[in-house]
């Protein structure tokens, strides 16, 4: 017998508005998400926490948030910075402040960990959250055997610009084809409105509309992809 296909949909930026938090909750009751990674730094944490304890079938992550950056003139600029990201006493100290805050308000263990824009991929982030995971017993997205991390569902570039066709319900089926046997987690940004003052908005509500069409559900049953969370990599505690 061939090894299953398994694919984890999760969306990211939970709680960072309102307009954000209507189209995960959207795109998990009526679409394929499957999970959350949650930043409790932001004004709209707490519904999105309470809906997180209500549903439990949606699992919810830390989208570690340790600053934004915006790429312009052939620069970086940041739009905001919590910590600089070469302060490994610092870097480690708001880490731990957000995990404190994700227990407060979820009332359980985080079942994944990454981080806003990837800023773990580089140090001191990625060793901080590399033993982070390791305590808590979770997958840190990219740097886990079990679970494999696609982002290529996103409509811009890596510099910000337009990408046409990217967040299409044929460039996501066209994704669902490729998928490789084991566990495979597939990042989204699905979002309602336009509350929030980021690089990545108007696409957001693209993402819910392709999120939730039958047509990409029906492509995953004909394809024999099992939809799951992670809880089917690491049980919650």
């Amino acid at each position: 017998m061939a090894p299953a296909t398994y694919l984890i949909v999760n969306a990211d930026d939970f709680g960072r508005s309102r307009g954000v938090n209507q189209g995960v909750i959207t795109a998990h009751e009526r679409g394929i998400v499957t999970s959350a990674s949650l930043m409790v730094r932001w004004p709209a944490v707490k519904p999105a926490a309470a809906y997180a304890r209500a549903h439990p079938g949606l699992t919810v992550g830390i989208h570690v948030d340790l600053g934004e950056w915006v790429f312009r003139e052939g620069a970086w600029l940041a739009l905001y910075e919590v910590v600089p990201l070469d302060d490994e006493r610092r870097v480690a100290g708001e880490v731990s402040r957000q995990l404190v805050d994700f227990r407060r308000l979820v009332g359980r263990e985080p079942t994944h960990l990454d981080s806003h824009q990837h800023v773990h991929r580089r140090e001191p982030v990625r060793s901080i959250l590399l033993e982070m995971a390791r305590q808590l017993g979770v997958p840190l997205r990219g740097y886990n055997r079990l679970v494999r991390y696609l982002g290529d569902f996103y409509g811009q570039t890596a510099e910000g610009l337009p990408l046409p066709g990217a967040i299409s319900v044929e460039r996501l089926i066209a994704i669902m084809n490729a998928l490789p046997a084991g566990f495979t987690e597939l990042g989204c940004h699905p979002g309602h409105g336009d509350d929030l003052d980021t690089i990545y908005r108007r696409e957001r509500a693209e993402e819910v509309n392709v999120l939730c069409d039958p047509r990409v559900r029906a492509a995953i049953d004909s394809l024999g992809i099992r939809l799951c969370s992670f809880s089917a990599v690491a049980p919650p505690r």
